[in-house]
């Protein structure tokens, strides 16, 4: 039993905490997480308390007063696409936050299983733009209360059996570990991290969660995440990635995901609604197939790409070797 909950299974543990089915005095299933970062704590095998070693006790209790607060401000947001927590307490040296227990699947197991099925599109454009109209309603909500979600990635948008989109696992407190602790790797996902999420000093806002979209759709569309944000700003093949999708979905989507996925966070929207505002403009749909010259220097671009990466593995090799 913890705060009047009995546990009754771990549904799920990462590298920032712990997640369990639980189930409250009447009766009702509900989802407990748990602070517990991996990198800064550890507790034995049937205890309570976790044990921080003195030194990473001040960051443990940095990371800690964010995760209270950050379930403090999700208990005030209700709405359909955002996770409801409805109860959030400390508890054994720790915090724990209560939220409605979700059943179904998260878009990483859709793209994946999509994506097997190897079509053209791993999803149509229209499933692709009412998920994101839907998530998008939320993360308004999110950001008018004044807070990012700062960990936005196919693995926490939730498809619940009953078809609805709901972002799950916000990430300010893994934002506020990651900057101030000196990881050797980032706590946040690769591919979806906006640049600016790297850099110590840079201003994050409401463009950061915007990148983070824009890196989801393209998922929705290529079936895989795109590369994360320090390997674009040495060479950047988003633009040829998406080209190769010509046709295939229409020119306005694909100008949204190039938006949301600038570089540079002042050239991408700077607010939900002018994203959802582009995003609904449905009826201006082309679809412009490339032309044969395009499609041999896209051919001819990918070799000189495939040659350079050969060439890398064989020096890394032979480097070894020597």
């Amino acid at each position: 039993m913890i705060g009047g909950y009995r546990i009754v299974r771990k549904v799920a543990a990462g590298g920032f905490g712990v997640v369990y089915l639980a189930v409250d005095t009447g009766g009702q299933q509900v989802a407990i997480k748990e602070y517990l970062p991996s990198s800064l704590a550890t507790r034995m095998p049937g205890a309570l308390l976790p044990e921080v070693p003195p030194e990473k006790l001040s960051l443990y209790r940095l990371g800690l007063k964010s995760f209270f607060e950050e379930g403090r401000s999700l208990a005030q947001i209700s709405h359909p696409s955002v996770v409801s927590v409805m109860n959030f307490f400390r508890e054994n040296e720790t915090v724990y936050m209560v939220m409605n227990y979700l059943e179904g699947a998260s878009l990483q197991d859709f793209i994946i299983t999509a994506r097997d099925l190897k079509q053209p599109k791993v999803f149509r454009e229209s499933t692709i733009r009412s998920l994101f109209d839907e998530i998008l309603r939320g993360l308004r909500i999110v950001h008018q209360h004044k807070m990012l979600h700062l960990d936005i990635k196919p693995a926490n948008i939730f498809i619940t059996d009953d078809n609805k989109a709901v972002l799950i696992d916000f990430g300010a407190a893994r934002e506020v570990l990651s900057k101030e602790g000196n990881f050797i790797r980032p706590m946040y996902t690769p591919g979806f991290a906006a640049p600016e999420m790297y850099r110590r000093d840079a201003s994050m806002g409401p463009w950061t969660d915007i990148y983070a979209i824009g890196a989801c759709i393209y998922a929705c569309m290529q079936g895989y995440p795109p590369n994360e944000a320090p390997q674009r700003l040495e060479k950047d093949r988003i633009a040829i990635a998406l080209t190769r999708l010509r046709g295939v979905y229409s020119d306005n989507l694909i100008e949204v995901v190039e938006w949301c996925m600038s570089l540079d966070p002042l050239s991408r929207p700077q607010s939900v609604f002018a994203l959802q505002k582009e995003l609904s403009r449905e009826g201006e749909r082309q679809y412009t197939k490339l032309s044969v010259g395009e499609k041999v220097r896209l051919q001819f671009d990918t070799m000189v790409s495939d040659t350079k990466k050969n060439v890398q593995k064989v020096t890394a090799v032979s480097g070894k070797l020597k």
